[in-house]
């Protein structure tokens, strides 16, 4: 396995309500050139959880950090009017975003949780304050 140091928490940047399956980003990221969905793990509208890449093959989801990182990414992140960023998750997608943020850190203890605007600033994804919201679990981890 590899050595993981950051869970890296993304948004889709669709607009909210928007369903976006795996499928779809696959499809998206591999126009780009790449060669499969960037992330490890997509959490849908309902609050389901579908892995993307394996854990053990790093993702293509933030530059200078992919080798040791998970890609988290919520779909939304964007205002209905498709150009706003805005933390649209549905209760249910916070409560499976915690539930597997749990998990993980759980299975890689000393891994930091961030938004991909942590590492990037010019990034507003994933449209909310991810150490705010995730630094309990972080600490008490």
């Amino acid at each position: 396995m590899r050595d993981i140091r950051e869970i890296i928490i993304h948004c889709t940047a669709t607009p909210r309500g928007r369903a976006v399956t795996v499928d779809e980003l696959r499809r998206w990221h591999r126009a780009q050139g790449w060669s499969d969905v960037g992330y490890h793990y997509i959490i849908y509208l309902d609050g389901s959880v579908h892995a993307g890449r394996p854990l053990a093959t790093p993702g293509a989801h933030c530059r200078g950090h992919n080798q040791h990182s998970i890609g988290v990414c919520y779909v939304g992140g964007l205002s209905s009017d498709g150009t706003t960023p805005l933390d649209t998750r549905t209760n249910e997608q916070r409560l499976s975003m915690t539930q597997l943020l749990r998990l993980l850190r759980h299975r890689f203890p000393n891994a930091d949780i961030v938004g991909h605007c942590d590492i990037n600033p010019a990034k507003a994804c994933p449209c909310f304050n991810v150490r705010r919201e995730f630094g309990g679990l972080i600490e008490s981890t």
